[in-house]
């Protein structure tokens, strides 16, 4: 079954899942020509190797705590807690508890 993304004008909700987050999985919010919006949720321990993405990134932490791994060091994402990320910058994350962040994508365009 084909994944439905949320329509241009429609409201979604990413407020914390809370007793549901161990329920619900990683989503694709958004998929459009120069943006996508991605609700990732990771358990405890687990998350995403080194990997980059063409272009720039915003990682909003929505619940748990994530830590996040640049060039620049480690750092801890919590509640609320926002980086921004260059194109091609290589990054890492795992979940310290429980977690779910919003990922927000900027699809860069071929010059």
């Amino acid at each position: 079954m084909a994944q439905t993304h949320a329509r241009s004008g429609q409201v979604v909700s990413v407020l914390p899942l809370g007793d549901r987050l161990g329920e619900v999985r990683t989503t694709a919010i958004i998929k459009a020509d120069q943006l996508e919006l991605v609700r990732i949720v990771l358990p405890a321990g687990k998350g995403l190797p080194l990997h980059s993405a063409p272009g720039e990134v915003t990682v909003q932490c929505i619940e748990g705590r994530i830590e996040f791994e640049t060039s620049d060091g480690r750092q801890v994402l919590e509640a609320g807690d926002l980086i921004h990320l260059r194109r091609n910058e290589p990054h890492a994350l795992n979940a310290i508890v429980d977690s779910s962040a919003l990922v927000t994508l900027c699809i860069a365009k071929p010059v």
